[in-house]
């Protein structure tokens, strides 16, 4: 019991895949910041853009 428990005291693989849902979490939220900072300008640009193509095809 007692190899088993100082065993399970350096097994790090738990930790790596913590890690890594943390890296992917921040990664997720600066994606979200990013989108709702900027959406409504990206969100201009393209209807502006729209707008040209529709009256370049003449409608």
């Amino acid at each position: 019991m007692r190899r088993f428990l100082v065993r399970f005291q350096r097994d790090e693989d738990g930790a790596t895949a913590l890690e890594y849902g943390l890296i992917i979490a921040l990664i997720f939220l600066v994606i979200l910041s990013a989108l709702t900072a900027f959406g409504a300008t990206g969100s201009g640009i393209f209807n502006t853009a729209m707008d040209a193509v529709r009256a370049a095809m003449g409608g």
